[in-house]
């Protein structure tokens, strides 16, 4: 379908529902408090079910389909109530599209519906789910009430891949099922939930293939595939890996997460100003933070940061961080001839609607100086036509901790990452040696995908180059929901001391183009997903999936999928596994899962696990 324009898409939106966009109020329509630009959708109570219908179908309209679109959406949602028994409010999210509601807490927002992410059908009606990526839903109560004649599909459907979150819902009143099984084979493969309440119904996990669950109430979960992993999941299914008709799974359970901090927030505080709510570090917990009360954390006014659009300049953004400000970067494609710089401890950096930002000539998009107790979450990035180095780099010197004050406080407010997405092509040809390098200490990696794209524009060995997606070289660095995949070297490399992997997914790449062209050095084959380096003395893995699919038509192989210090405490890696991707196109495979342990995944064992439950 032909494309409309950003802002004669939101113009035509903003109309139809009678959002303000400057400061004069309107009929119906939020409170002007805040320039949260036209790609921002607030609604409210007041707002008739059909306006609101309109609205959010035409945004998805456009997204649905849109998986390399320049548009972005943020739909926020006012405290109160939306929809009814009698008219419901039921609505597709599509690409690049942000569903939150702005209360304190889900509760504050109540929506009686669905709010739902279906298959993708192509030419020849091949449905799946496993390019639905880059899409949340957050911060509301979702009780779910189904149009008429729902048939197949009554009920929640959330059938998403990577880069697509679920946090802070509170969904009642009926099942959620993690894939679409009413159109084709329903695969889908990938997601994230955390923060999140789920009661009078079923957590349908069906076909998809891979999930992490964390810090959430669940009543039901029905089965798994893959790697379905639990960690402070309060009613998660019991330890069960590989899966066994005795007891399901396969499932990596973990009773408490060991440290987190869930995702700041926009809300709509006591005094109906828009502010970010940062919530607090904590330590070995599970269940919801709001479940008996609110969430613990800071409330930071809206004032207190710069509102930026993709017009701002990166030299207005830096300066209006020196002077203390905090950045929200509203829905857009934002081009960077230089980087965001962070040099304030507690900087809190929010993106709306997977605000985009993408280096021009070859520079990094973000940098975060030595200082603890930053905050980056909800944007993407996107490789620019000129290499870059690294994309984001959290800390500037590489070093074994911090000490002091600085390890002291950033031990107890850790810098945190939240849906954080790293995209190497896809949009367009790109390139980046690194997209991520965390040098500080005490840092929480909460659901980043680091992907350089297999399908798209711009994709090719040659063309969209990129060696590594995340290089860890900060001690006591937590990751929960770490999707790294295709990079051309070794994919993940783990310096730092005590760090810690709760859920990891990964593809090797599809396309080497030779054995001889992807080698660590004589004698190895391919690259593995994930190395701990020599110098490393502990570290701790949970739930890691590697796969392959060398799709050129020739036997390439990978010695191992994990290379760790063989001197790691007895069992600190825990439930790995390797797959065999697709027996008509997929040729060679993996030798081993870790270290020379584990047996080799090939055409001879297709789509089956060969799993490693406790290394050393």
């Amino acid at each position: 379908m032909r494309r409309m324009s950003v802002l004669v898409a939101a113009g035509i939106l903003a109309a139809t529902i009678g959002v303000a966009v400057s400061n004069a109020p309107t009929a119906g329509a939020a409170p002007p408090s805040a320039p949260l630009g036209p790609n921002v959708l607030v609604f409210d109570p007041s707002m008739p079910t059909s306006q609101i219908q309109a609205a959010v179908d035409a945004v998805a309209a456009q997204q649905v389909p849109n998986q390399f679109g320049p548009q972005r959406y943020a739909l926020l949602f006012e405290p109160g109530t939306y929809g009814s028994a009698a008219q419901p409010l039921n609505f597709q999210v599509g690409y690049y599209t942000e569903v939150a509601g702005l209360g304190r807490s889900p509760g504050d927002v109540t929506v009686n519906g669905t709010i739902f992410v279906h298959n993708q059908c192509d030419a020849n009606n091949f449905c799946v789910a496993l390019n639905n990526f880059w899409r949340s839903l957050s911060n509301l109560t979702l009780n779910i009430t189904d149009p008429p004649n729902a048939g197949c599909r009554a009920g929640e459907f959330w059938a998403v891949s990577q880069a697509a979150p679920m946090r802070r819902m509170n969904i009642t009143g009926g099942n959620v099922t993690l894939m679409d099984y009413c159109t084709g084979p329903s695969f889908a493969s990938g997601g994230f939930i955390a923060d999140s309440s789920f009661s009078g119904g079923v957590v349908i996990n069906g076909s998809q293939q891979q999930f992490l669950a964390r810090n959430s109430n669940i009543d039901v979960w029905t089965n798994g595939v893959w790697n379905q992993v639990f960690s402070g999941a309060v009613g998660a299914p019991a330890e069960c890996f590989p899966g066994q008709p005795s007891c399901g799974g396969p499932y990596t359970t973990l009773a408490t997460s060991p440290v987190t901090a869930e995702k700041p927030y926009l809300y709509r505080d006591a005094n109906g100003q828009l502010a970010v709510f940062v919530p607090a570090a904590q330590r070995k917990t599970s269940g919801t933070t709001w479940g008996n009360g609110p969430t613990p954390g800071t409330s930071i006014p809206l004032k207190r940061f710069l509102v930026a659009d993709p017009s701002t300049s990166v030299a207005r953004i830096n300066d209006a961080l020196d002077d203390g400000k905090n950045l929200l970067l509203t829905p857009g494609i934002y081009n960077l001839d230089r980087a965001i710089r962070v040099k304030r401890a507690g900087t809190v950096v929010l993106g709306l609607g997977f605000a985009t930002l993408v280096p021009q000539k070859g520079n990094a998009v973000l940098r975060v100086a030595d200082v603890p107790s930053v905050h980056l979450a909800g944007f993407a990035v996107d490789a620019g036509p000129v290499n870059s180095p690294v994309l984001v780099q959290v800390g500037e010197r590489e070093r074994e901790g911090g000490d002091g004050d600085d390890a002291r406080r950033s031990a107890a407010d850790p810098t945190t990452l939240h849906d954080v997405f790293f995209r190497i092509g896809g949009a367009a040809a790109g390139r980046a040696t690194t997209s991520l390098v965390v040098n500080s200490s005490n840092v929480i990696l909460d659901d980043v995908w680091a992907w350089r794209a297999d399908h798209g524009n711009g994709v090719g060995w040659t063309t969209n180059t990129a060696d590594t997606g995340v290089v860890v070289n900060g001690d006591d660095v937590t990751a929960y929901g770490l999707f790294v995949e295709h990079y051309q070297k070794t994919e993940v490399v783990w310096n730092g001391q005590r760090g810690t992997v709760v859920f990891f997914q990964n593809e090797m790449p599809y396309d080497p183009p030779s054995q001889a062209a992807w080698s660590a050095g004589p004698g190895i084959e391919g690259y593995p997903a994930l190395q701990v380096t020599a110098k490393v003395k502990a570290f701790n893995g949970y739930g890691m999936g590697s796969y392959s699919f060398f799709n050129r038509g020739l036997d390439i192989f990978a010695s191992n999928a994990y290379v760790v210090p063989s001197t790691l405490p007895a069992g600190s890696l825990h439930n790995l596994l390797t797959i065999f991707l697709d027996p008509v196109n997929g040729r060679g495979g993996i030798r081993n899962v870790v270290n020379g342990v584990g047996g080799s995944s090939t055409i001879a064992n297709p789509d089956v696990p060969v799993t490693v439950v406790n290394y050393p």
